[in-house]
């Protein structure tokens, strides 16, 4: 009798011992943290539509995040995440322990991207920024962005969709189909133009579009904010009065050198639809996309007679005004003479 108690003792023993190392196996699989990071330092975890549970594993042991594989993948076994892959961006917090860590994964409760896009002139670009920041394909995009039926989907053509699109920091998911990128960028352009934009576009004898295409050239003049409002006015003189433009960026836009740094005669015999000093009125498309603030600009040009400007001497980004193309002559020389001090060609 005196054995079998002992005996029993002995396995109680075993059996308590066993269930508290269990145990606190068990916690330390749960709670303790399982990341590679510094202590203030989160992780970011990106899971393509399509992933499996060996491509979680894969980016995990590609960015060396996971200190502890075995306890990762027994916790993700016991919780079934294996099977429930859910794609999207997902900010793991430092110190996180594999619950922590795998009950976000499994929730799907990813965490947005915080997307600024801005000094963009081409779709290219435009397709190659949003690429490197959702899952968007930027083939894809940019076939989207040059098919006439999408582009007509979305109130333009192929030569001014680029106007839809405003720079400013968007938060979005990074999951986002190409489809679902251009619905978000249209909402935000109906939301842009308000009732009150659209009623001063009427009185520029503008729609939005061409106001957008006319801003894409002011913010490609200028760059000083209160200086805009004075240039789009010179614009719409010239419109008015039935002059060409005469836009140097949107010749630098025809023939594809955005670092030209003198307009010469040669470049104003390109034949294009972009070159305003050979065509009357906007180009078909804005030459970058149009910022808010030119295009607020433009709806709020500067009542004026100035049919010229010119850069000023003093290089400080402003321009000199003229209502006469002698006072303008005069102007350009100075500039010329001071680009000439400089050795500017």
């Amino acid at each position: 009798m005196f054995k079998k108690q002992k005996l029993l003792a002995y396995l109680l023993v075993i059996v308590t011992s066993l269930a508290a190392t269990f145990s606190f196996y068990f916690w330390q699989v749960i709670k303790s943290p399982n990341l590679n990071l510094d202590a203030e330092k989160s992780a970011v975890l990106l899971i393509p539509k399509g992933a499996t549970y060996q491509t979680v594993l894969d980016s995990l042991n590609k960015q060396n995040l996971i200190h502890d594989q075995i306890s990762f993948g027994f916790l993700s076994k016991f919780m079934k995440y294996r099977d429930l892959v859910k794609p999207g961006r997902y900010e793991i917090p430092p110190n996180a322990g594999n619950k922590t860590i795998l009950s976000k994964l499994r929730s799907g409760d990813q965490d947005e991207v915080k997307l600024t896009f801005n000094n963009i002139r081409l779709k290219e670009d435009l397709a190659e920024r949003l690429a490197q920041n959702l899952s968007i394909d930027k083939k894809v995009l940019l076939a989207k962005l040059n098919d006439p039926e999408v582009c007509e989907k979305y109130g333009f053509t192929t030569d001014n969709i680029m106007c839809m699109f405003l720079p400013d920091t968007y938060f979005m998911w990074w999951t986002l189909s190409e489809d679902e990128f251009l619905d978000r960028m249209k909402y935000e352009y109906k939301t842009f133009w308000n009732a009150e934009r659209l009623a001063k576009a009427k009185v520029t004898s503008m729609s939005p579009i061409k106001v957008g295409i006319m801003a894409s050239i002011v913010q490609s003049e200028t760059n000083k904010s209160d200086e805009q409002p004075t240039v789009a006015g010179v614009y719409v003189n010239r419109i008015k009065q039935g002059i060409p433009l005469q836009a140097d960026p949107t010749v630098k836009f025809a023939v594809g050198d955005f670092a030209l740094k003198r307009i010469l005669n040669v470049h104003l015999k390109v034949d294009s639809p972009y070159n305003t000093y050979k065509i009357q009125g906007l180009p078909p498309g804005p030459i970058a996309l149009p910022e808010k603030k030119a295009i607020d600009a433009v709806l709020n040009y500067g009542k004026h007679s100035y049919i010229y400007f010119c850069a000023k001497e003093d290089f400080s980004g402003y321009h000199n005004f003229a209502t006469t193309l002698s006072e303008h002559n005069a102007n350009a020389r100075k500039f010329h003479n001071a680009m000439n001090k400089r050795g500017i060609r």
